[in-house]
């Protein structure tokens, strides 16, 4: 690892320090109510709600279906990336002799091109583990959503009890989810880093801004909130 710059560990490390910093902030955060999660965990409780008082849940099963689609091809892709990074790492020698007749493109030692392509191969690895998971949660919602209690027993302790823990179950696995997607954002923004170092920082500090944004400042988020509760409503 000698032939691997200084800089290069501390912009990898300054990456670490700011996508954990950032996930522990917002984390903790949304513990106020005002975040895209946190938001979308009161919209999902009443959703459970609506599905107690169906007889006929086709349509919830259609919308857990929409949703596991979504993170079912997250996870192909993902899959596809990491193929692309290891073919990449098999025929390293020939990309790098590419790279150098491309303007701006930073030159760099084998041992410094194969840490990059290692460190994206790693975040992808850790998309691909947070999607799976997201998808067996929402496998298991949907058989908490075929044994859920029937209609005439709606409003029992049990029932609504059932349908907060399967709200519960269902929020874990959009939490897991947006974490992937948080790595695909960083996976990225280390696409810079082999450009420039400084424009990795850049670009970490960037990213970090615009998923910032969205899931506390956004549009949406304001249209979401000011959405009332069923009992609020006139």
């Amino acid at each position: 690892m000698i032939d691997v710059p200084v800089y290069d560990f501390a912009v990898l490390v300054w990456l670490l320090a700011v996508w954990s910093g950032y996930t522990v902030f917002a984390d903790r955060y949304r513990q106020d109510g005002y975040s895209l999660m946190s938001v979308m965990k009161t919209h999902r409780a009443g959703w459970m709600r609506q599905m107690l008082s169906r007889e006929n849940r086709v349509v919830d099963s259609t919308i857990m279906g929409a949703l596991m689609r979504s993170v079912g091809l997250f996870s192909s892709i993902t899959l596809l990336i990491l193929a692309g990074l290891l073919a990449i790492m098999g025929s390293l020698d020939k990309v790098q002799a590419l790279a150098e007749v491309v303007p701006y493109l930073g030159a760099g030692s084998k041992t410094a091109w194969e840490m990059k392509v290692l460190v994206l191969i790693l975040i992808f690895i850790y998309a691909f583990f947070k999607c799976a998971w997201s998808l067996r949660q929402f496998n298991y919602s949907i058989i908490l959503l075929g044994g859920a209690p029937p209609i005439t027993d709606a409003q029992t302790p049990y029932a609504q009890a059932y349908a907060e823990r399967m709200g519960e179950v269902i929020a874990l696995a959009t939490t897991n989810f947006n974490r992937a997607m948080r790595a695909y954002y960083y996976g990225l923004a280390a696409l810079s880093w082999f450009l420039h170092p400084a424009l990795f920082v850049v670009a970490t500090l960037w990213v970090t801004a615009v998923i910032y944004r969205r899931e506390f400042r956004s549009q949406t988020l304001k249209n979401l909130h000011a959405i009332p509760e069923p009992e609020e409503a006139p």
